[in-house]
């Protein structure tokens, strides 16, 4: 199924207010070995509305949620765990946030798509981690 014709460049994304402190200063401190990412997670956590991580709803990709997505481009179904870079492993399915898909992923909820930067990606289904907060 492709979701192109609904899928919004820029959907309203959530965030948890120190989770985004926390990817600024990430995003920050790679914008000269990783422009892109960079640039593109920066623009994730300034437009995101914030909440407390008691507040987050739970359908909201965070730092430590397990995540099922469907790359539309592919038509591939993936669950992979969003980490930080320390932690990411592949063979385990844990991506890092400075991946493109990591960055795309954040704030996203249950049945959001977006177009990233050229490839659309759904959100299935999230889960979180017991010890992600």
């Amino acid at each position: 199924m492709n979701n192109l014709h609904t899928a919004v460049s820029r959907p309203p994304i959530l965030m948890i207010d120190a989770e985004a402190e926390t990817l600024t200063d990430l995003a920050l401190s790679v914008e000269r070995r990783m422009p892109a990412v960079s640039a593109l997670l920066l623009r994730e956590a300034e437009r995101a509305r914030l909440y407390s991580a008691a507040k987050i709803p739970a359908d909201v990709i965070t730092m430590g949620s397990q995540v099922e997505f469907l790359d539309d481009s592919s038509d591939d179904r993936r669950t992979v765990t969003l980490v930080y870079p320390r932690d990411a492993d592949i063979a385990e399915g844990r991506i890092s946030i400075l991946t493109p898909v990591g960055a795309a992923l954040i704030g996203l909820r249950t049945g959001q798509s977006i177009l990233w930067p050229d490839r659309c990606l759904t959100v299935l289904d999230v889960r979180q981690c017991p010890t992600a907060h």
